[in-house]
């Protein structure tokens, strides 16, 4: 017969139970990262008419059919390669945003990419696609823009 659990009382298994479920949920919705600090897997979603024309966090105009690409963390002027998961397509980006945030960076989004970029990956229909973000080039880090 099958093996069967004993709790000391039925409080402490839902502790339990709620603890493990917990300790998976979290662990999902963190983007995986490899073991290498180059290469990142995650998701990708892409951005463009509501920002086009707009100055991005390195300070240039955003322009949506360029190559260019938005990060949380790696260096403006950093150079990636992104790989739709799905298809295998390919990409060479320049970080030059920050992002993503909100919604899709609670989903595991890990990279915002131009509107052109997406259509390259061929997944701007469907605006989330599974990725591998592999930094070809480290960019300098901004010693920060002066306001005004």
């Amino acid at each position: 017969m099958g093996m069967m659990l004993r709790c000391g009382s039925r409080r402490w298994c839902v502790v339990g139970m709620l603890a493990a479920v917990t300790l998976v949920l979290v662990a999902a919705a963190r983007p995986a990262v490899s073991a290498s600090p180059t290469v990142q897997l995650g998701l990708a979603s892409w951005y463009g008419p509501g920002f086009h024309g707009e100055e991005t966090a390195s300070g240039e105009i955003f322009d949506q059919r360029e190559m260019v690409a938005a990060h949380r963390s790696l260096p403006l002027g950093s150079v990636v390669r992104v790989t739709n998961l799905e298809n295998q397509r390919r990409v060479v980006l320049r970080v030059i945003d920050r992002g993503p945030y909100g919604r899709n960076y609670r989903k595991g989004t890990i990279i915002d990419v131009s509107k052109g970029a997406a259509r390259r990956l061929g997944f701007v229909r469907d605006g989330l696609v599974r990725v591998r973000v592999e930094v070809l080039r480290f960019g300098a880090k901004p010693a920060g823009r002066i306001p005004g």
